[in-house]
């Protein structure tokens, strides 16, 4: 159907007794994994998916296959979690959480907002540099990321992990989305909202991973 095609779609469904607009993100983004194998996750992934590295540190590496500046993100345990003994811990290796990507800040907003009302709130707010997210987890604890980018173009996005700021702030800075939100209403232009502060306070990380 046409309507299905269009990217803006506005669901209206009913939660708790109450009508609410929910904007459904466009797409899957990426996925993320903690893992104490990280050599071994690289090379499985480059030879699978023809993936190719984005940006690597110590700690974290994005990879790869098309246009989106990043599908894979693996964290390496034996950095972010060194003191854990048992190696084979399932319930810490392996999907630490699943993106989802929006067409605009105002889908991504305004769905906060309608989450919100019925008291399903983020647990993290975090500008990337090259995506703006918000983390929630469901009622089994699983993880996702709720996300936007913060360039015009795949290609701008891709060429941010390529540039010198990601290795001065590979995780981001947090905002506070209602701040965010007023500052859309009274009509802020959203290439100004998501551009990072290079000089703000580095964001840990926060979730399961580091729990």
């Amino acid at each position: 159907m046409p309507e299905q095609k269009n990217r803006v779609a506005i669901l209206l469904i009913r939660s708790k007794g109450t009508a609410m607009t929910i904007r459904p993100p466009r797409q899957l983004a990426h996925i993320v994994y903690r893992t104490r194998r990280l050599a071994e996750m690289l090379d499985w992934y480059a030879t699978v998916f023809d993936a190719k590295v984005q940006y690597q540190n110590p700690a974290l590496a994005f990879l790869t296959f098309d246009d989106e500046h990043h599908r894979f993100a693996f964290a390496d345990l034996t950095v972010i979690r060194p003191e854990e003994e048992d190696r084979g811990n399932r319930g810490l290796v392996g999907v630490d959480h699943v993106a989802w990507e929006y067409d605009s800040l105002s889908d991504l907003l305004e769905n906060y907002a309608q989450l919100k009302s019925v008291g399903i709130k983020p647990y993290w707010a975090v500008n990337h540099g090259m995506s703006a997210s918000l983390y929630y987890t469901d009622p089994d604890g699983n993880q996702m990321e709720l996300s936007v980018d913060c360039f015009p173009s795949k290609a701008e996005a891709t060429a941010y992990f390529h540039g010198e700021q990601i290795g001065n702030n590979p995780v981001g800075v947090e905002y506070d989305p209602e701040d965010w939100l007023a500052k859309l209403r009274d009509g802020a232009a959203e290439s100004e909202i998501l551009r990072m502060d290079p000089d703000g306070a580095v964001s840990p990380i926060r979730g399961a991973m580091t729990a």
